[in-house]
């Protein structure tokens, strides 16, 4: 008799879960940011950053790109750790200690970015999964 979880049944379904609502968290982002990029340019004009309208642009740019890598699964693990510094990024500019004072609940926002952050760690370090994933660099056959 074995002890602990019978890992075979629910690993691959996990995987392709956790890839799912990481490109779903990023279409959202992307959506808001597309549907109305200058609301997203005046945010980020609030925050203090210059050119807003520019980095709204750009940041809309580079969560297509996440998307594309999660939904793939190429250069998963770089994706995953880019997307990383990006939501700690966002956590330290927009909801970070400078924040607090004004609005205590944007100490929430920045503990959900920490969550998030290590859930990209964790998919980082152990990969795609085998499953719809798209593999990399030359296929030899043996």
């Amino acid at each position: 008799m074995t002890t602990g979880i019978d890992r075979t049944r629910w690993t691959t379904p996990a995987i392709l879960a956790a890839r799912l609502i990481f490109t779903l968290v990023f279409i959202m982002a992307v959506s808001f940011k597309l549907i109305d990029i200058n609301a997203t340019a005046t945010y980020i004009a609030s925050a203090g950053f210059p050119l807003p309208r520019l980095l709204a642009w750009l940041a809309a740019l580079l969560e297509l790109a996440l998307i594309a890598g999660f939904l793939t699964g190429a250069y998963f693990s770089e994706t995953a750790l880019l997307a990383a510094a990006y939501v700690l990024f966002l956590g330290f500019a927009f909801h970070g200690p400078s924040h607090w004072a004004a609005n205590q609940t944007e100490i929430g926002f920045f503990v959900d970015h920490f969550t998030f952050v290590a859930g990209l760690l964790f998919a980082a370090a152990h990969g795609p999964g085998h499953v719809l994933a798209m593999q990399r660099g030359w296929i030899t056959r043996q």
